[in-house]
C-alpha cells in the first residue's frame, strides 16, 4: 500500500465514524443499519480490520452517502478568487463539481421595475441571501420583502425583478445551469444581462 493509499484508507475510517455521529448514532445502530456486527464496525472505524469493497457500500448506503463521496479525497485547489466584473460591479464564482451553477455577489441601488412587463421568467432555480440592507422580490403578482441574513429560492418560471429597498442593498445569489443560460440569452436586451445584474434596472 502506497502513502496515498493509507492516507485514503485512514480518512474513510475517519469519515464513516464521522458521519455517524452526526446521525446520533451509537456503533450498535450503524452496525444493525449496515448488517454487520458491532465488532466489525468498531475494527473498520478503529483500523483494526481491512476495508472491504462490499463492506464500504452498504455503509454508505446506511449512511445515506455514495460510495464515492465516502471515498472522495479533498483537492488541492480548495480556495477560489472571484473573477471580477469591473463593468457591473459583480464578483462571481463558479460552483466546483456543477459547471452549471454560478454564485454572484451584487450591490443593488435601485427599486425593483413598476411595470410587470419588465419581469422575467426563463427555466431554473435562483437562490439569494442578503449580505447588507433590504431586497424587494418580485414574484408573480407578490411583492417579498428579503430582510439582511434572509434568504429566498424560487423558480425562475415565475416571472420575477429583484431591487433595494430604502437604500443600497448587497445580496449573494446561486444560479442553477438553467437559470444562468436564461440570463445569457438574454444578454444586450433591456431586461436582466447576466447572472446578478441587477434584475431591478431596465
Amino acid at each position: 500500500m502506497t502513502q496515498n493509499d493509507g492516507d485514503l484508507d485512514s480518512l474513510v475510517r475517519k469519515r464513516i465514524r464521522a458521519l455517524r455521529v452526526a446521525q446520533g448514532w451509537s456503533l450498535e445502530e450503524l452496525a444493525s443499519r449496515a448488517n454487520v456486527s458491532q465488532s466489525t464496525l468498531s475494527r473498520i472505524e478503529n483500523g483494526q480490520r481491512r476495508l472491504a469493497l462490499d463492506q464500504l457500500v452498504t455503509l454508505a448506503r446506511a449512511l445515506d452517502t455514495s460510495l464515492d463521496q465516502l471515498v472522495e479525497t479533498a483537492t488541492d485547489d480548495v480556495i477560489t478568487s472571484p473573477m471580477i466584473d469591473g463593468a457591473h460591479g459583480l464578483m462571481r464564482w463558479p460552483v466546483k463539481g456543477d459547471p452549471g451553477m454560478t454564485v454572484v455577489r451584487q450591490r443593488m441601488t435601485e427599486p425593483p421595475p413598476d411595470n410587470p412587463a419588465r419581469m422575467r421568467a426563463h427555466p431554473g432555480r435562483e437562490w439569494l441571501v442578503v449580505l447588507s440592507g433590504t431586497a424587494i422580490l418580485m414574484l408573480g403578482h407578490r411583492r417579498l420583502r428579503v430582510e439582511t441574513n434572509q434568504a429566498a429560492e424560487f423558480p425562475t418560471m415565475l416571472p420575477h425583478a429583484i431591487g433595494a429597498e430604502g437604500g443600497p442593498c448587497e445580496i449573494l445569489g446561486i444560479f442553477d445551469r438553467d437559470a444562468r443560460r436564461g440570463h445569457q440569452r438574454t444578454t444586450g436586451k433591456n431586461t436582466e444581462t447576466d447572472p446578478g445584474d441587477s434584475p431591478g434596472r431596465p
